[in-house]
């Protein structure tokens, strides 16, 4: 079995930096790191899963995003640094542009789909309609 990668704290806080700078949604966008304790927290509960690598992407994207880390780009960071971890592990990411969408990820923050749920849309790209 290789070695799993995990990412690196300050190359999250560098990523919400360029994903702040390339995909404005908000003229309010600020990259500012609001809790450096809710990375390492992240990230740890990354390692501690059990389960496959989609295992491990689902937990990090879904604490990335509900434990809001940073002023801005929370949902884009939380998912750039889940298809990069993918990459990095030789894993596939099956989520389409078309598929991915602002509603998913607010599904997510919102705590609407299961660990499982988020596992499958990362593999499959296929995730039930976020309903409020």
């Amino acid at each position: 079995m290789t070695e799993v990668k995990y990412p690196e704290i300050e190359d999250i806080i560098e990523f919400n930096k360029i994903i702040l700078k390339e995909i404005k949604v908000k003229k309010a966008d600020k990259p500012e790191l609001l809790s450096y304790k809710s990375l390492v927290e992240c990230i740890s509960s990354c390692k501690k899963i059990r389960g496959d690598i989609y295992d491990k992407a689902a937990c990090l994207l879904k604490s990335l995003i509900q434990k809001h880390p940073f002023a801005s780009g929370n949902r884009r960071t939380a998912f750039g640094v889940t298809e990069r971890f993918l990459i990095n592990n030789r894993a596939k990411l099956k989520v389409s542009n078309e598929a991915l969408n602002a509603t998913t990820l607010k599904g997510i923050r919102e705590g609407y789909y299961t660990d499982e749920e988020i596992k499958n849309w990362l593999k499959t790209g296929r995730i039930r309609k976020f309903k409020r």
